[in-house]
């Protein structure tokens, strides 16, 4: 099972889990196959949107850490300096929180879909809290 599908507002986009960088980050999330939440405009990272999870606790490790991802990429911050959360980079992206940057694991990394990512920012921006869902595929 390396390929998803996230469904993100009216959206759907293709995708696949990145195994060999992220292996653990990977195993945590095919784990809880299928997920679901919601979305939310980011705060201080540019144009991306966001799952804040407080302090839950995945029990996960750093790895294949960005602070830039690309539009497209999926990564998680496992918490620590600041609280744990899913960031979906649909553009331009310095990922940072209120105490400054981080890094988080990307995970996944969409290759279906992309053209409807400035769309769904804008939504997500300007309408709010969207659905979102990643699924096997």
């Amino acid at each position: 099972m390396e390929k998803v599908r996230i469904t993100a507002g009216p959206y759907v986009f293709g995708g696949r889990f990145e195994t060999a960088a992220a292996p653990a980050t990977c195993s945590v999330f095919r784990s809880l196959l299928p997920y679901r939440n919601k979305i939310i405009h980011v705060r201080w990272s540019g144009e991306a949107c966001w799952i804040p999870l407080g302090e839950h606790d995945f029990g996960l490790p750093f790895e294949n850490q960005t602070s830039y991802p690309a539009p497209g990429q999926i990564i998680v911050y496992p918490g620590g300096i600041s609280e744990t959360e899913i960031l979906f980079a649909y553009g331009g992206v310095r990922f940072a929180s209120k105490v400054g940057q981080l890094a988080g694991n990307h995970f996944i990394t969409l290759t279906e879909g992309l053209e409807n990512l400035p769309a769904l920012g804008k939504m997500v921006l300007w309408k709010g809290a969207q659905d979102f869902a990643i699924e096997a595929v």
